[in-house]
Parts: C-alpha cells; structure tokens; sequence
C-alpha cells in the first residue's frame, strides 16, 4: 500500500539566516542575464516574442532578500515527507519549497535524481536562496522561484485512487497566485504522479511562469522528442539549432560535451507526446512526462569550463559528482510569460519514472532510433492514454478535495488575500490561523482602514503592494510609515515619481529617517544621480548607527553605502564609514571584496592583492557572476586563481 509519512533528513547544512531587512526595490540581479536583443526579438516568432516581452519584472516587491545564509556547514535536521509504494519512495522537502529530494526505485536500488549530499543555500533564486539538486516547483517569472527555500502548506488528500496523495500549496507572491502540487503513488506504480494547478483568482489577467527543474547526474545522455532547440547561452542571443550535433560535431545530447553553461529549449513539434530523459551508459535512468499543457522541455548543462566546474564544487561537496538539469515548463523557454486570464487556471500532470531502453539503440548515433527506442519503452511502461486519463481523474476528482492531516505550515500571506479578496479557492485552504506578526498590520489596515505604525524605533515592516492595498493606504491616515509603504507600493506600480514624494513628505515627520532614506537613495541611483544616492545611502546608515540598531540592518545599509560611495568617487567617505562597520561585518566575504574595491579606489594595490591572498568567500555570488574576475584584472594580468573562477562565458 501507498504510504504518507513525516521524516526527518539529516543533512551538512549551512542555516539560512535572516532575510535581508530593506525592501526590494530593484529589479532582480542578474536580470540582464536572461534578455534577448531587439534583433532577435524580431526574428524569432511572434507569438515567442510577445511571451518575452510580457511583464518583466520591474522589482523584487513584495518578496524579501535572502542573503543572510554562510558558507559554514553543520549537520542539521530537515522536516521531510516521504511518499513511499512497494516500487518508488520519493522524499519531499516541505520547508525547503517542496523540492522533491530523492526518488528511489526499490526494484533496481537506483537513485533517479542528482541528490545533493548537503544543503548549501546560493544566490540563484530570484531573491537569492536556492539550492541545487532534486525536483523543484518554479513559479512567478524567469529564474528559480522567491519560494525555493520557503515552507509550503503541506497536508494528506485523498487521490484519484482512493489511497493517499501529499498536497503542497502556497500563495506566490511575485504575480500573486495560489498554486497547488500534489504529489501520490498509485499502487504498484512505477511512477510518481503530481497535479499541478495554477489558479488566478482576481478580474485581472496575469502573467503566468511555470518550470519544473528535475537534477541528474551529469553523465548522462538527455534525449527528446525533437530535431532543433533553441540554444540561450553566454552570448545572451536565443538561436535555433539542431538537435543533437553541433556543425563542429559536437553531440550536444551529453552535458559532459559543452564546455560553457548553456540552455536548450527543445522545440518539441505539436501533438507529439510530452517527455524528456537522462540515460546512463547502460541505457538506464531517469524519464519525464506530461500532458499537453506543459509544453517546453530544456537540458540546462554547466559544462566543462573552469567556471562551471567551480560552481559544481560551490553548491555541493567539492569531489563530488556534477549535475545537469532537465526542465519541463508551460512555455517554449523560460524567457516567456503566458497569459492566465482572470478567474482561469493552468493544470497538467506530470509523471517521473525509471526507464530502461537498449543502450545500443539509445545511445547509438542514428538520433531519430534513439529517440524512437525511449518512445517504445515509455509507452510500454505508462502510456500516454494513461497519463491523460490519470490528470482526468485527479481534476475531477482530486483536485478540489479538501486536506485531511495537515503536515506542514507555509506562510500566512495566502490567508490576509482570501480575508481581503473573498475568494473561494476549493483544495487550497488558507485559514486565518495562519496569519502572523508580519500579517497583522495590514489585517488592521483592511479591519479600521488605518495603517498601525511599528513600535516606537523600530523598522517599517514587511511591505505590501497589490493594487487594493495600495488604494487603501492612500486613503489611510498619512504618517511617516504609511508614506513609506504607499511609496514603496507606487514604485512597484511604476509611478517612481509620486513614489519620490511619497518618501519626502514622510521624511519630513519621521523619527526614524533610515528606511526613507534608503528608498530615496535607490530612486536616485535608479535615475542616474549616483553623487546624490551616495549621500543619501550614507545618510541612512547614519541615521540608523546614531541609535545603535541592529547589526543586521547595520550590515545591509553598509554594504549598499561603500558601493555607493565608491562608485560615485567618494572614497574618503567610504573608508570613513567602512570603519563603524563591526568588526564581524568587516570580516565576511562580501564586504572583503567591497575592501579590495576601496583599497584600489585608494591606490594600494599591494594590500588589495593581500586581501585576495588571504582569501574569502562571498557567500551570496550571484549566477554568473564575473565581479571577482574584474576586480582581479584591475590587481594583475596574472590568470584568475581557481578558487576566485566563477566566470561561465568566454574570457
């Protein structure tokens, strides 16, 4: 019988720390990474293009930074779930996004999934926290989700079958849309089966983002049902090419054969069925499948570079195997929005499963055998009329089931928009019980209309955005802090100016000045006044050392403020307030890169090299990242020390 469990993994684990305390007022870092030229946008095909270009994000709002986690591992304990048959047990990682950990087939012993050995948190999700290996739920907007190491609701529903089904449900932020993941086993299955649904409660349309990221092991072969791809990679162009050799040769079906990290959105043709694998030498591994609506397929491969091999050791155990991704989603690529219509959802199943094939034929050079050899036994082992009828049964009859034993507690913010919105949102509860201290403020703006302010020295707190929050502040009593959150609301809706004033009239009466000042230095920095944002981030870090807060936001202002001055020229005030930064801040790895910067700023290129020959790590290095190089090349022409090579393009 199929069987829903709580567990406990016990991992080396770095702690996630706080989150950021300022409000995410820019875009996400990074973003660039993913654009694509007005040349190609117009040769590319319209529909492609338009998903594209739909709604990018302007900013992080509401969602929270997550940048306070190390490099320093401990073993820890972490909550898991395991859903377990006589053939597959699949480990789920509630508070960590959901990731599905493991899934391991009883019958052959094997491992399907890359499993990381250690939970090392690193800046790849939107908002930075994100770990690899496993299955992960992306939702909201291009990139890994805010949501990648966040609890979900968690709880046992009934499934189609009648036995039990894990449902892990949350509200995503971002695009502010309710989403479900149910996961279950049918007896004697081979494969595991999740219902995914995306729902849009509001009037208006949304911008919808799904992908779901599977991990395997990197000496693999990954095979597809399609000739062409379009391949996205370091020179940020989207080019269709064939599928699987390259015009030197190359077969781009085995990540071990690229030497840079790349995409490939497979271009699967219409009304071919849905599936993606990772064979091993023996013709064994791992297969994906779907119904229709989740279209793409990708292969995401780090590749062979020093660079890729250097993140491979930076988000694992150095000595460790390497891993490739092979991703499902609702689009082409992952650049692409779609439209989910007010009052609309987008719902699918998916199925992952061990599949077995004749190496030979598999892994032979005759592409359109190989691809037909997986077909065969996938439609031996799950047929396609069998996943249909399966997503069939799970809609009708599943989906909407109420949860029976809750098992894990997500966010509250899913319960202050069905207490705001009214909404009925059948299988997907968010009780009031939920709500917190960071909900509580706005639950008092919707109940009296009046916006609480924060205790008295204390920060502004978690902001909100939505257009009827924002219609209700600007109605609400205008003090310092409502000011704060109305601008913070504009300026995510895009009206900066009116976000500008918003700041200034608060500034005016505001007993505590930094929050104000920070928002205002942004704005600045945003409109190409660095001198002035530089000042103005100063100032705040002032403000707020001038009452001996918080380490954590002492840390965050500091860091914003010595960039700033930097770049704007002001080194002498830099290294000034460089100095009232604790002792402990000084020492981690990012603000000893921002000491290297100073140190060049002022000319003493001996002791910036020294910094770097000490070493550091900065912990929160975002994907890509080609800083640590720069700064090395203004040291020395010698090469870029292995430890420091984090570059993924050509150099």
């Amino acid at each position: 019988m199929t069987t829903v469990r709580r567990a406990v993994l016990t991992l080396p684990a770095a702690p996630l720390g706080p989150d950021n305390p300022l409000p995410a007022l820019r875009a996400p870092a990074g973003a660039g990474a993913h654009a694509v030229d007005a040349r190609t946008l117009a040769e590319l095909p319209r529909d492609m293009a338009r998903g594209i270009g739909r709604a990018p994000l302007r900013s992080l709002l509401p969602v929270a930074v997550r940048d306070g986690y190390g490099r320093a591992r401990t073993p820890a304990d972490l909550d898991a779930i395991v859903i377990e048959n006589d053939r597959l047990r699949a480990t789920v990682l509630p508070g960590l996004g959901g990731r599905v950990h493991s899934l391991h087939h009883k019958p052959t012993g094997r491992e399907l999934l890359y499993r990381n050995p250690v939970f090392q948190p690193a800046a790849f999700a939107l908002n930075g926290a994100w770990f690899s290996g496993g299955i992960e739920w992306n939702i909201g907007a291009t990139g890994h989700t805010t949501l990648s190491c966040s609890p979900l609701h968690a709880a046992t529903v009934r499934a189609p079958d009648g036995g039990p089904m894990l449902r892990l449900w949350e509200w995503e932020r971002l695009r502010d849309l309710p989403f479900q993941v149910d996961l279950w086993l049918p007896e004697d299955s081979d494969f595991l089966y999740v219902g995914v649904r995306v729902r849009n409660p509001h009037e208006r349309t949304a911008p919808a983002y799904w992908w779901s990221n599977t991990a395997v092991p990197e000496e693999r072969r990954i095979l597809v049902p399609a000739d062409a791809a379009w391949h996205h990679g370091w020179e940020r162009g989207l080019n269709r090419l064939p599928v699987p050799t390259a015009e030197d040769g190359t077969d781009r079906s085995y990540p071990l054969n690229g030497v840079h990290a790349a995409d490939y959105f497979y271009d699967l043709p219409e009304g071919r069925r849905r599936w993606i694998a990772a064979l091993d030498a023996d013709g064994h591994g791992l297969v994906q499948t779907s119904t229709d609506a989740l279209r793409g397929r990708k292969l995401f491969l780090w590749g062979t570079g020093r660079g890729g091999r250097r993140w491979q050791e930076w988000l694992t155990e150095p000595g460790t195997p390497g891993y490739a991704e092979v991703q499902a989603g609702l689009a082409r690529t992952q650049l692409e929005h779609l439209e989910l219509e007010g009052g609309a959802e987008f719902s699918w199943l998916e199925a992952y499963g061990p599949l077995a094939a004749d190496p030979a034929a598999a892994l032979g050079d005759d592409w359109a055998a190989a691809r037909a050899e997986v077909e065969a036994e996938l439609a031996a082992a799950l047929p396609r009329a069998a996943v249909d009828a399966a997503y069939t049964a799970w809609r009708e009859g599943a989906a909407d089931a109420a949860p029976e034993a809750v098992l894990a507690v997500g966010s509250g913010w899913g319960a202050l928009e069905v207490l705001r919105g009214g909404y009925e949102l059948p299988g997907t509860p968010f009780p009031e019980s939920t709500l917190g201290p960071d909900q509580e403020p706005w639950r008092e703006l919707l109940r009296t209309g009046v916006l609480p302010p924060p205790a008295k020295g204390a920060g502004p707190g978690v902001p909100l955005v939505g257009a009827p929050w924002r219609d209700m502040l600007e109605t609400a009593p205008a003090d310092p802090s409502t000011e704060y959150h109305l601008g913070i609301a504009q300026w995510h809706a895009g009206d900066r100016a009116q976000a500008v004033r918003s700041w200034e009239r608060g500034l005016h009466r505001a007993e505590v000045r930094w929050p104000l000042l920070y928002c205002l230095a942004v704005a600045d920095q945003e409109d190409g006044h660095p001198r002035r944002a530089a000042e103005r981030f100063a100032e705040a870090f002032a403000d707020h050392a001038d009452r001996d807060g918080s380490e954590l936001v002492a840390a965050a202002l500091g860091r914003e403020a010595v960039a700033a001055l930097l770049a704007a020229g002001r080194t002498g005030p830099a290294r000034e307030l460089w100095a009232r930064l604790p002792d402990e801040v000084r020492g981690r790895g990012a603000f000893r890169l921002l000491e290297v910067r100073m140190l060049l700023a002022e000319g003493r290129t001996d002791e910036a090299r020294a910094v770097f020959g000490e070493g550091f790590e900065v912990a929160d290095l975002r994907e890509g990242a080609e800083v640590l190089g720069e700064v090395w090349a203004d040291l020395t022409d010698e090469p870029l020390p292995e430890a420091h090579e984090f570059r993924t393009r050509p150099h």
